[in-house]
């Protein structure tokens, strides 16, 4: 008990409280614009922790973050343009949403349930942080090879419309993650003899293209077409008591599997909001509605992301090992300021540990006034006339672009996705699996390949472990058996036809 209450003392300083006040509005404003991730807004944060003391240092991270993930919300609900890669996953929904007038619904779902899934990651990862690092610990090349596949199933459950589709824009981001030298022979591929492209395509300047270009291109090719957004009027958070009540399953099957995909190092709140969401499809009584619209997409992956970020600090916190790239920056900053991560630091040093525990406590309940008024202010945005805020969007969607790396190849990285992203959509094929192919496709070579080298080249040591073979098992099923019944069913039809 006497830990929790040093704990608290140590949380509970004017100067701590002010550094979570501060970073806060500091995550807030860095997510919403796109193109500037929540890595940015870690990364931009470090030369400031030099001058702070220990927990304050960590605290203006663990806020940060927080706060930039919800915040890739706004700018996805209200302009279709994805803060994060983590909002990509359900973009379409809360666009759609916003343009229906169901603004404040679609962006209260993404605060409220960003939240609760904050918390539940909270409570885990004070509760069972060590149990859960030593089944992270578990996963080689092989599980994460069959995991990524898991994830690049996604395609199919999230696109609407026919899989096929769903498909098509997946190999297509596939195909593009292909380029550059990042591959396991670190080859030059596809790259055409580009200096840029050695670099690959950079996932950012490419979902600005594909999600925002092609909408500010979409409305000067069919200006009569395109109508205005309504403002965000209405209530924010007090229909998600509603929602709560109506996908309590969804909000805490969210929560846990975004905390448990987090654990895995490497894999984030991207892969996590993405999975989650074709998950809640998945198992969806109304599975035809996501994608037009639907709050329950929303409920589900948007308390996934916010809880993969706290997953993310168990393997970091208790073996050193980094969720992702913002736990990456972390364990930096940890060794910097003395308190080296791993098993002991539970033993040295516990009452930093739980005063980290509380600070991501008070960031998720802060996240909650601070992003009313975040959408509250950036819903006046649609209140300019789209003759207007077009060429304003585009000056962003320029903007980021260029910030990723300081380079003209974002903006023409972007200029060209913008361009494929309309095609797209005037043939009717989705985006998001496009989005889906360039995050995990790097990820599916990579362990494939080193998987290969270690087993020599056979194919049957990708189901020599228990836990790969299950995840491998349930990736096949997931492929083969929607056409195993399909031709069940069919034969069963051509009985009854005789």
């Amino acid at each position: 008990m006497s830990v929790y209450l040093d704990a608290f003392s140590l949380v509970l300083q004017p100067q701590v409280l002010m550094v979570i006040f501060l970073s806060a509005g500091f995550g807030m404003f860095v997510g919403a614009i796109p193109g500037l991730t929540a890595t940015m807004a870690t990364a931009l944060l470090v030369p400031l922790t030099f001058f702070m003391d220990p927990l304050p240092a960590i605290a203006a991270i663990v806020t940060a973050t927080g706060m930039a993930i919800f915040a890739g919300d706004i700018a996805g609900g209200l302009l279709r343009m994805p803060g994060t890669p983590a909002s990509a996953a359900y973009v379409e929904d809360a666009y759609r949403m916003t343009r229906s007038g169901r603004g404040a619904e679609a962006l209260g779902a993404c605060l409220f349930f960003s939240v609760i899934g904050g918390i539940t990651g909270t409570i885990v990862l004070s509760l069972a942080a060590p149990q859960l690092a030593e089944i992270a610990l578990k996963f080689s090349s092989f599980e994460y090879f069959w995991l990524v596949l898991l994830g690049l199933s996604c395609a199919v459950f999230v696109s609407p419309g026919p899989p096929v589709l769903g498909l098509v824009s997946l190999f297509i981001g596939l195909t593009a993650a292909l380029v550059g030298m990042n591959n396991p022979t670190a080859e030059p591929r596809f790259t055409f003899g580009s200096i840029e492209l050695l670099a690959g395509i950079q996932l950012v300047p490419a979902m600005i293209g594909l999600f925002a270009l092609s909408e500010v291109l979409r409305y000067y090719v069919h200006p009569t077409g395109s109508t205005r957004t309504p403002p965000v009027k209405g209530s924010i958070l007090r229909v998600q008591l509603g929602n709560l009540r109506r996908y309590p399953l969804q909000a805490m099957r969210g929560s846990l599997l975004g905390t448990a995909i987090g654990a895995l190092p490497g894999a984030g709140a991207d892969i996590a909001a993405w999975i989650s969401y074709a998950v809640s499809k998945k198992f969806s009584k109304t599975p035809e509605k996501f994608g037009t619209g639907h709050v329950e997409g929303l409920v589900e992956a948007g308390s996934s992301n916010n809880g993969a970020i706290s997953g993310a600090w168990i393997p970091a916190l208790v073996f050193g090992i980094p969720g992702d790239s913002i736990t990456a920056i972390v364990i930096g900053v940890l060794y910097v300021k003395g308190l080296n991560p791993g098993p002991t630091i539970f033993l040295t040093n516990p009452q930093m540990i739980y005063a980290v525990f509380i600070v991501f406590l008070i960031a998720n309940l802060m996240m909650l006034p601070l992003g009313w008024l975040a959408i509250r202010t950036a819903g006046t945005i649609l209140s300019v006339p789209q003759r207007i805020l077009m060429p304003i969007i585009l000056v962003f969607c320029i903007t980021g672009a260029f910030a990723i790396n300081n380079s003209l190849a974002g903006v023409l990285i972007m200029l060209a996705f913008g361009v494929i992203g309309f095609v797209l959509e005037e043939n009717g094929i989705p985006l998001a699996p496009a989005i889906l192919g360039l995050v995990l496709g790097p990820m599916l070579e990579d362990n494939f390949v080193t998987s290969m080298i270690k087993a020599d080249g056979d194919f049957l040591a990708f189901f020599e472990r228990p836990i790969a073979a299950g995840l491998g098992i349930a990736a096949i099923a997931v492929w083969t058996l929607p056409l195993i019944l399909r031709l069940v069913r069919g034969s069963q039809r051509n009985g009854e036809a005789t």
